[in-house]
C-alpha cells in the first residue's frame, strides 16, 4: 500500500508539471522562464453545506466553487483580452489540477480516473493544450448518471472526462472574477463568499421587514433546458474573446452518453462540470436585473428564487411578470411546484420560518429536511448489516456535523433534542437486536450493572423492540454512555 500511494504521488506531480507548462524550454518559448513549484499550488477544497450530497468531487454533484480565486493579476505576457492563454497558463492550470485532484470525482466516459489522467496528461497535454489554442479540441462526451430526488422523481448529472474537468476549472478560475463582480447582490448561489446561509438570512430579514408573502418559483429541469444560443449571447455582451467563447459552446454542445447511447445535446448545461454553475448564474441574472428594476425584494440560490411581497395580489402581480422574464430565456416554470402564498411553513434551502407570539421571526428546520436525515439516519443504524456500535458511531460522525453546521441558523432547539433520543432510541434497538435472545440479553443487561428485575423486564421484550429500548435499556446506555462511544449530538 506504501509503494502504491508513492506512485500515485509521482505521478500526479508530473501531470502537475506538465499542464502547468510543460518543460523550461517551452517556457523560454512563452517568456516565462522561470520554473514554477506546481506542487506548492493553492490547495482549494470544495464546499458542501450541510454535508449532504452523494459524492466527494465535482463529477458527482453540482460543485461549490465559493474558492475560485481571482487569477487574472497572476498571469504574465498575455493580452488583457486573451482570457485564453491566462487560463492556460502554468500558475493557473497547476491550481486547476490541484482543485481536480481534492475534488477526486468518477471518471468520465474515458474511464480515466484522476490517477490515471495523471499519468496521460504526461504525454498528451502539449496536443490537448495546442489544439485548445488553435480552436480544433473538441471535449469528449459526458457521462449521464441519474440519481434520486429527496421529493421524488430523478436528477440527471453530467460527469465530464478528468481533462474536461479540468479545462472548465481552468476557464471558471479566469471568468469568475470577471463575471461574479456584474451579478446581482441578491443571488447567493455558488459565488464567492457567499453561502446558502446568508440566503437565508436575506430571507428571514424581508420577512421581519413585513413581506410575509412569497412567489416561490421553481423551475421545470432548469439545467435541462438551457437555451445554447441565449446563453452565448448573454456571455459574449460581457466577453470578447472568441476562443473561450467557442470553447464553451462546444462544452455546452457536447454529446451525452447514457446507457452505452450517444446522443446530441441541443440544450441544457450539465450539473456536474464546474463551468455550469456560472453560466446558470450569468443566464438568471437577466431576471434579477428585471428584479432589481422592478424594486422587489428577493433572494436567489442557483435556480431556487423567492420573492416577497406584503399580499397575495402582489404576489400574483409578480408571478405573471415573473413568467414573461423566464419565457424570454426558454425556461419553463414548474407550476405545481410554484406558487404565492404565506411564508410560514413554506421551506427554503432546507429552512422554514416561523413567528413568535412577540412578533419576532424565527428560523427553523424544514419537516422535510427532518424526514430526509431521519431517512438516512435509518439507513446507517439498520440491523441488516452486522456492524458494532462503534462502527456506527464512526458513520454517524460523517453526517451529523455537517447537518448540525448548517442548519445552525435555526432557532429551534426542541428539533435537535427530539433528533438525538430518536436516535439513541435506534441505536439502544440495535443493540438489542444485535444480542438477539433473550438469555443473551439479561447476561448483557447484568454486565452492564442492571438489577435482575430490570434485566428480566427488557429480556422479556413484552414492550417490542423499540418499548424494551427506549424504557429499559435507556438505563444502562444512558446519554453518557454515547457520548463515550463518540456518538456526535444534534443539539
Amino acid at each position: 500500500m506504501p509503494e502504491r500511494a508513492t506512485t500515485m504521488s509521482r505521478s500526479e506531480k508530473s501531470a502537475e508539471a506538465v499542464v502547468g507548462g510543460g518543460t523550461r524550454r517551452r517556457a523560454e518559448r512563452e517568456g516565462q522562464s522561470r520554473d514554477v513549484d506546481l506542487g506548492k499550488a493553492l490547495h482549494q477544497m470544495p464546499g458542501k453545506p450541510g454535508g449532504g450530497g452523494p459524492g466527494g468531487g465535482e463529477a458527482v454533484e453540482a460543485p461549490t466553487h465559493d474558492e475560485a480565486e481571482s487569477t487574472v493579476h497572476d498571469q504574465t505576457g498575455w493580452g488583457v483580452g486573451d482570457l485564453l492563454g491566462q487560463a492556460l497558463s502554468r500558475e493557473n492550470m497547476a491550481r486547476a489540477w490541484k482543485r481536480v485532484r481534492a475534488n477526486k470525482g468518477s471518471a468520465g466516459v474515458d474511464r480515466r480516473t484522476v490517477r490515471d489522467t495523471a499519468e496521460y496528461l504526461k504525454t498528451a497535454w502539449p496536443n490537448i493544450r495546442q489544439r485548445l489554442l488553435d480552436g480544433t479540441y473538441k471535449p469528449e462526451p459526458v457521462l449521464r448518471v441519474s440519481l434520486p430526488k429527496p421529493g421524488g422523481g430523478t436528477r440527471d448529472l453530467g460527469i465530464p472526462t478528468v481533462v474536461d474537468r479540468l479545462i472548465q476549472q481552468a476557464l471558471l478560475q479566469v471568468l469568475q472574477p470577471i463575471l461574479d463582480p456584474t451579478f446581482s447582490e441578491h443571488s447567493y448561489g455558488f459565488r464567492p463568499g457567499r453561502s446558502a446561509q446568508q440566503a437565508v438570512q436575506a430571507a428571514q430579514r424581508h420577512v421581519q421587514a413585513g413581506y410575509a408573502v412569497v412567489v416561490d418559483v421553481d423551475l421545470e429541469k432548469f439545467f435541462d433546458r438551457v437555451n445554447h444560443d441565449i446563453l452565448m449571447g448573454r456571455m459574449a455582451r460581457r466577453l470578447s474573446d472568441k476562443r473561450v467563447l467557442g470553447l464553451i459552446r462546444r462544452y455546452l454542445q457536447a454529446d451525452v452518453l447514457t446507457h452505452g447511447v450517444r446522443l446530441e445535446r441541443e440544450e441544457g448545461t450539465p450539473q456536474g462540470g464546474p463551468l455550469s454553475p456560472l453560466l446558470a448564474n450569468l443566464l438568471l441574472d437577466e431576471v434579477d436585473q428585471e428584479l432589481e428594476r422592478r424594486g422587489h425584494r428577493f433572494v436567489r440560490y442557483a435556480d431556487d428564487c423567492n420573492i416577497y411581497v406584503k399580499s397575495h395580489r402582489a404576489g400574483h402581480r409578480v408571478f405573471a411578470a415573473l413568467r414573461k422574464c423566464y419565457a424570454r430565456l426558454r425556461l419553463r416554470v414548474n407550476e405545481a411546484k410554484s406558487a404565492v402564498a404565506a411564508v410560514w411553513g413554506r421551506k427554503f434551502l432546507g429552512y422554514t420560518v416561523k413567528r413568535r407570539s412577540s412578533g419576532e421571526v424565527i428560523l427553523g428546520v424544514a419537516e422535510s429536511a427532518v424526514k430526509r436525515v431521519r431517512d438516512r439516519l435509518r439507513t446507517l443504524t439498520r440491523v441488516t448489516v452486522s456492524r458494532s456500535l462503534e462502527q456506527v458511531a464512526q458513520d454517524l460522525q460523517c453526517l451529523i456535523p455537517g447537518w448540525r453546521v448548517y442548519f445552525a441558523l435555526a432557532q429551534t432547539p426542541t428539533t435537535f433534542r427530539r433528533l438525538d433520543s430518536w436516535l439513541r432510541t435506534r441505536l439502544r434497538v440495535l443493540r438489542l437486536r444485535q444480542w438477539r435472545h433473550a438469555s443473551r440479553i439479561y447476561q448483557e443487561m447484568r454486565r452492564l450493572g442492571a438489577s435482575d428485575h430490570l434485566a428480566r423486564s427488557v429480556a422479556s421484550l413484552r414492550q417490542g423492540w423499540w418499548g424494551s429500548a427506549h424504557t429499559g435499556l435507556r438505563r444502562v446506555l444512558t446519554v453518557r454512555y454515547f457520548d463515550h462511544l463518540g456518538v456526535p449530538t444534534f443539539s
